[in-house]
């Protein structure tokens, strides 16, 4: 009978923590995948805002935000970084275009004089190049294009319902 006690305080109990993980596990792997599979790549989508350079002087930044954000005479709907993204997106229907490598944005700034901007914006990948250049007036707020693709944008902007 001694032999018999001793092989029951011999065995370890097992702590509740761990019977409660046992059971559980499955619950908690699934749940963990779920996350990894559809939340984490929607946290990390990238975007144009995210791909716009960074390297940019105070003052050159003032006129890409005065630009990007322009959203037509009756400061509503549509704005200008909405336009492009859109025309990106119908280039590149159902890809993560913004996560290939071959993909750059660059935004060059010159100063005309008098508040008055000239504004250079290459989307440049794998399959389509788009070239777009503005005029931006910081002390009026007016914004022209300067080529054909360039009204276009301002035109979906400034007619946009």
């Amino acid at each position: 009978m001694v032999r018999d006690s001793k092989k029951k305080e011999e065995k370890p109990k097992e702590s509740p923590f761990k019977k409660f993980l046992k059971k559980r596990a499955p619950v908690y792997l699934a749940v963990i995948a779920i996350v990894i599979i559809f939340i984490v790549p929607e946290l990390t989508k990238g975007d144009l805002q995210s791909n716009l350079p960074q390297n940019l002087s105070d003052e050159d930044k003032l006129v890409v935000d005065t630009l990007m954000s322009y959203n037509g005479p009756n400061n509503e709907g549509l704005s200008i970084m909405d336009a492009i993204s859109n025309q990106i997106s119908e280039y590149y229907p159902n890809e993560k275009i913004y996560d290939n490598k071959n993909t750059r944005v660059d935004i060059s700034v010159t100063n005309l004089g008098e508040e008055n901007y000239k504004v250079n914006f290459d989307f440049q990948s794998y399959k389509e190049d788009l070239h777009y250049n503005w005029n931006v007036n910081l002390q009026d707020g007016n914004i022209d294009g300067n080529d054909e693709d360039s009204k276009y944008i301002i035109d979906l902007v400034d007619f946009y319902d």
